[in-house]
């Protein structure tokens, strides 16, 4: 039983609540004195590589030592009429400064310089469920990993970073979310930085839900050969994402602090990222297409061909040959794709950035199944020659 907020308002008999706090091995996160905050009435414990150095009601001081693991945080009671709500965990040395400093300065100092963050995957857009205004992610909710993070942290991190903010609209949200969202953005991120305005993401990929929303809404407006889904879900796509850039245009008073990004697939060609994108919509409201050129080596755990390059196979090179296959082969075909995709921004007079970019050497359908393999793309990945 959970209250709006995700907190547990109420354990079952003889059950208890658990969350994973650190989960990675290999000393990632720092060991030390972290303390947890809380409002309520109820016991909380963390077990395995942490431990309950001091306890009182509504703080506890915890032992962790980073070369056991990962730890989890259980709820183990609660009282209904005032039950255990507000946890924070906070890192060692940071229970002052934590409210007025939510990042921590080595994670900033990571990312500095970069010139705009891409929040996809922290408005949980694939086979995100919010459609209203209402269903956003708040703030002081338990959790931010089932509908995303707030807005209002996204832009905090923009105004402190003095980066660009790109945001990624949810495939089912509708007119008053999207208002809300740009009038939130554009009345709290810095008048400095811009921001980066995307339909959902991925679109064209079959993977996410995003893409059968677009076929179905597509159908519904007649938008293409109906043996055709797919075009007509491109369509909709270019459709839909128009509306939301007007949105977007009339909330900032125009187009000159916001991006309007049309995203495809690298790899379509101009069939898709012309005929079927650009072309049926009015480019003068686009500012940039987006692709995502990975560079791709991915073999398969078994092939029909002959002498195909199989995972069995690739896996007994060495990383110069993996490095060899890359230059001749997937860097000259990601080439293309980019240079293709150049053409048609240029025919628009639109921008061309990328999404998501990098290396993509992976097995597939079986191959990624054979650790061998897996340990040498690991090794090219971090290899000189990769960068």
């Amino acid at each position: 039983k959970l209250d709006e907020h995700g907190w547990i308002k109420e354990l079952e008999t003889g059950c208890f609540a658990e969350t994973p706090i650190c989960t990675i091995e290999g000393g990632h996160y720092p060991s030390g004195k972290y303390v947890v905050l809380y409002d309520g009435e109820g016991e909380i414990e963390l077990v395995h590589a942490a431990k309950v150095a001091d306890r009182r009601p509504g703080k506890l001081v915890v032992d962790v030592d980073a070369s056991k693991g990962g730890f989890f945080l259980q709820i183990r009671k609660t009282n209904p009429g005032n039950y255990v709500r507000n946890i924070r965990m906070v890192m060692p040395g940071f229970e002052e400064s934590y409210h007025k400093e939510p990042f921590h300065p080595a994670f900033l100092k990571r990312w500095q310089g970069v010139a705009c963050f891409r929040f996809m995957d922290w408005m949980d857009t694939n086979g995100s469920k919010i459609v209203k205004w209402e269903d956003r992610p708040r703030v002081e909710d338990a959790v931010w990993t089932v509908k995303g993070a707030p807005v209002e942290v996204m832009v905090d991190l923009c105004n402190r970073q003095k980066a660009d903010g790109w945001f990624c609209m949810p495939h089912m949200a509708d007119d008053e979310y999207v208002r809300n969202l740009a009038r939130y953005v554009k009345e709290h991120l810095d008048p400095e930085l811009k921001a980066y305005v995307e339909y959902s993401n991925e679109v064209w990929n079959g993977m996410f839900e995003s893409n059968r929303h677009a076929a179905r809404k597509g159908k519904e407006l007649g938008l293409g050969e109906p043996s055709r889904p797919w075009e007509g879900g491109c369509m909709y796509y270019g459709k839909r994402s128009v509306e939301i850039f007007d949105i977007w245009t009339k909330e900032f008073g125009g187009s000159d602090r916001i991006v309007r990004v049309l995203a495809w697939q690298a790899a379509s060609g101009s069939y898709w990222l012309d005929g079927m994108l650009l072309a049926k919509v009015d480019a003068k409201k686009v500012d940039a297409l987006a692709i995502a050129p990975y560079m791709g080596f991915m073999p398969p755990g078994q092939s029909k061909e002959k002498d195909a390059l199989t995972a069995d196979v690739v896996s007994k090179w060495t990383v110069e040959q993996v490095m060899e296959h890359c230059r001749t082969k997937a860097l000259p075909e990601c080439a293309k794709w980019m240079r293709d995709a150049a053409a048609v921004a240029r025919k628009y007079n639109v921008k061309l950035v990328c999404y998501e970019a990098g290396q993509h050497l992976v097995g597939v359908g079986g191959g990624e199944n054979n650790e061998e393999l897996t340990r040498l793309f690991t090794k090219a990945n971090a290899s000189p020659a990769m960068g």
